[in-house]
């Protein structure tokens, strides 16, 4: 069976096709700047990363290009070759607490929901119908963001905050990377032979989240009503004390949109180090001694850590497993390791040698890294949540 996994931005496309139920990737591509003049996309099969220069005045034109480089790769003969098509979606509210087919009643749903993700959903739509269009007589799926999410309690997603903002406007905590800690669960399932897991998952890249995990299923989250809660990010300010939002409105003269502007796009690493969003920039400064990326990191570890620890007394201390995953968890080792080291007082230690073992570009790409006195074991695990939207996406069409 090949599906197509597919996760479409405002100016963007993803795609990979998976067979299943091997789980092989057999190529994958990345369309940019969509509807722009200097549009352009690139498809990796066999390792190989191709860039290509094309006319993409909107998804439908780059659907084209997905669907020529299929048949010029040999990855089908034809379109009824493709089983499926699930596509990620950002925000399913409270509507949906499972992947499930699109039908126009969803779309619908979805185009309603809009308002809580005004710069993903209405993107989400465009591809779905495209992709209808190109392809109609294929099933689709839709796989939420938010879907994992929905098994957490009132007491948790609930803002203590007017109920009429609740009942009135859905003002809740959602939660997002549903898709990336449901995989991870799968996956210390799978590990340990075990489905009552309780696991604390940190999804770390330029946006993160950890996600506290009781039998399976998730508890609490650091993302609330948008991503842009929780930890520190790339360019995300994390939890702040709302009160400068007025303040800063009044004394800067900022309207709220350059304030949210400033709070999604300016602010995390970014702000603190005056310069760098990504962690390898930040690394290489350190390295330097720039004090300001030396600052900038040691405020990241020390909100990741009092996440997790938090979390830890959630489950009573209860941990079949600690998780790093995503782009930081999975590659970035000596952050791992002063992250670690910061929780030997709930009696979670490292091992530095398995640590330094683990990393995508290494030849090991996961396994234990905590020691043998560690009260949790602690893991890297590789996030795949492609694979998991083609595992959704062939589950609800083989039904």
């Amino acid at each position: 069976m090949k599906i197509l996994s597919v996760n479409a931005g405002s100016s963007s496309l993803k795609f990979n096709c998976i067979e299943l139920p091997e789980g092989k990737e057999l190529i994958s591509g990345y369309f940019e700047k969509i509807g722009l003049n200097d549009s352009f996309y690139s498809i990796k099969i066999n390792g190989e990363k191709i860039k290509k220069q094309a006319e993409l005045k909107d998804h439908s034109d780059a659907i084209k290009y997905l669907i020529e480089e299929l048949f010029s790769n040999n990855i089908i003969k034809s379109l009824e070759e493709i089983d499926g098509v699930g596509h990620r979606i950002v925000h399913g509210g409270d509507k949906y607490s499972a992947s499930t087919l699109i039908n126009e009643d969803v779309i619908k749903t979805v185009e309603e929901l809009s308002p809580l993700a005004p710069l993903h959903n209405p993107a989400n739509i465009v591809g779905i119908k495209a992709f209808k269009e190109a392809m109609p007589n294929t099933p689709m799926v839709g796989v939420f963001d938010t879907a994992f999410h929905q098994t957490m309690k009132e007491k948790e997603y609930l803002y203590p905050v007017p109920y009429e903002w609740y009942k009135d406007y859905s003002v809740r905590k959602y939660g997002f990377h549903g898709t990336s800690h449901r995989y991870i669960t799968k996956k210390v399932k799978e590990m340990l032979n075990k489905d009552n897991v309780n696991i604390i998952s940190c999804h770390i890249g330029s946006g993160g989240s950890i996600c506290c995990i009781e039998n399976g299923k998730s508890i609490d989250t650091t993302m609330g009503f948008s991503p842009n809660s929780g930890i520190m990010m790339g360019t995300r300010c994390g939890d702040i004390d709302y009160s400068i939002i007025p303040y800063i409105m009044k004394n800067a003269n900022l309207s709220i949109e350059d304030v949210d502007n400033a709070l999604n796009k300016k602010s995390g690493l970014l702000a603190i180090s005056e310069e760098y969003s990504d962690h390898r920039d930040i690394e290489e400064g350190m390295a330097k001694g720039d004090k300001k990326c030396i600052l900038a990191n040691d405020m990241y570890i020390d909100r990741i850590v009092s996440y997790i620890a938090r979390y830890y007394v959630k489950l009573n201390g209860k941990v079949d497993a600690l998780v790093f995953t995503a782009g930081l968890g999975e590659n970035a080792r000596e952050f791992r390791e002063n992250i670690i080291n910061k929780l030997g007082s709930i009696g979670i230690y490292i091992d530095h040698n398995k640590n330094n073992e683990i990393a995508s570009y290494l030849e090991k790409h996961e396994g234990l890294i905590s020691s043998n006195e560690s009260s949790v074991p602690v893991y890297v695990i590789p996030t795949n949540e492609e694979l998991m939207i083609a595992l959704d996406t062939q589950d609800l069409i083989s039904k």
